[in-house]
């Protein structure tokens, strides 16, 4: 099940002193409960958010979680998926879930895997067992899983293999592959009665004509929602704009779109300004564990000698527990209950467990903050004068 109510756009001013943007406010209903979109997604590969506490989510407001169909298939394994009922249960968290296909990671598997018109061969990475995934094989692991969103399983066209760049002749073998691959997905999902969502993958490499195709004929398949995949797949900065800027807005206006694996925070910015409504990203999560921290001023580096020192919370302005403790009061705002840079960097340095912990609350806290200040900015009309003042801001330095 799923219901999509678009709620508000960004248009232009009368006056043309803004031009707006494909921006856009949604609520998006699903069997575990209502998203506010834009939205981000923490990760969750093997049934959890690395280091961090499911009511840790809840505190920090995160509305839908990812999982992972190749990796849980692998481990725990679908007799322990099937005997809780699904991935909500096992996991304690009662907010809706979406589940990758598993095409990401089998793609990222190199020389290991063998791709044909029938499926992947690959070997196991935790025991070197012979498998064999296919569309509707993903299909019934993502049913067992009960996923709220279910997505297709594609081919990650990479951008280059070894320093060969990606040719649009092999592009369009991979977005012909993934989009026959959508039609069996479609097909096994009704099969098997799933309850859920699927989604359809815009596929094409960095090549507009051929996003545009793979898009036409997914729309033409009719999904409930759709991704815009094969974007930060090791392209240029430059090249991942120029796709997010063509592709996301041709979708139907009256279906969630997702862009998948990105970004940075102004990637999410711009994304949401191209028609984006939902986001994920292991940034924030594998950032924090490596002591990068987002900040509303910019990123701050935590292994830096300067903070050995510095009695401040990672974010002045933020009110995560990391930042703010158990008040929730920020130190801007006179809050001094929250974690010093000093304690952080003094955990880092020790290889404490709860730093990367505190770090990640942080991180995902104020990924999950940037949307609800877009979604307010949008919802008052001002998400034109949210962008300048978020710029200026990322901009001046922590």
């Amino acid at each position: 099940m799923l219901q999509f109510n678009l709620l508000t756009t960004d248009p232009a001013t009368p006056d043309g002193t803004y031009a707006g943007s494909h921006a856009r406010r949604g609520t998006l209903t699903l069997n575990h409960g209502v998203v506010q979109t834009p939205i981000f997604m923490p990760v969750g590969t093997y049934g959890t958010v690395k280091g961090v506490m499911p009511r840790s989510l809840e505190e920090m407001g995160a509305q839908i979680i990812l999982g992972n169909t190749f990796h849980l298939w692998m481990r725990p394994g679908l007799d322990v998926m099937a005997s809780f009922g699904g991935l909500h249960a096992f996991e304690k968290w009662s907010k809706p879930i979406l589940t990758d296909s598993g095409g990401f990671q089998v793609w990222s598997l190199g020389e290991m895997r063998k791709i044909s018109e029938e499926g992947v061969k690959f070997a196991s990475p935790v025991n070197g067992d012979k498998l064999f995934l296919t569309p509707e094989i993903s299909m019934q692991i993502q049913t067992v899983l009960n996923s709220d969103i279910v997505m297709q399983f594609d081919e990650c066209t990479p951008y280059d293999t070894k320093g060969h760049i990606t040719t649009e002749r092999e592009a369009r073998t991979s977005m012909e592959l993934s989009l026959r691959w959508a039609k069996r997905c479609q097909a096994e999902f009704t099969k098997l009665e799933n309850p859920n969502a699927l989604f359809g993958i815009v596929q094409g490499g960095m090549f507009e004509n051929l996003r545009q195709e793979s898009l036409e004929q997914l729309v033409e398949m009719d999904f409930p929602g759709y991704a815009v995949g094969g974007v930060s797949v090791g392209e240029p900065k430059d090249e991942m704009l120029r796709i997010m800027a063509h592709t996301p807005h041709l979708l139907p206006a009256h279906k969630p779109r997702y862009l998948m694996g990105v970004g940075t925070p102004e990637d999410l910015v711009q994304g949401v300004a191209e028609g984006v409504d939902m986001f994920d990203c292991v940034m924030p999560t594998r950032n924090a564990r490596n002591g990068t921290i987002f900040t509303r001023y910019g990123d701050l580096k935590l292994r830096n000698a300067r903070h050995k020192m510095d009695p401040q919370p990672l974010d002045p302005s933020c009110t995560c527990h990391a930042c703010a403790g158990t008040s929730g009061v920020s130190w801007d705002q006179g809050g001094r209950e929250g974690f010093s840079r000093a304690y952080l960097h003094h955990l880092d340095r020790c290889g404490e467990m709860l730093g990367p912990m505190l770090a990640t609350i942080h991180n995902l806290h104020y990924y999950l903050n940037l949307m609800r200040e877009v979604r307010e900015a949008l919802d008052v009309g001002a998400f034109g004068a949210f962008r300048a003042r978020f710029k200026m801001e990322r901009t001046r330095g922590i």
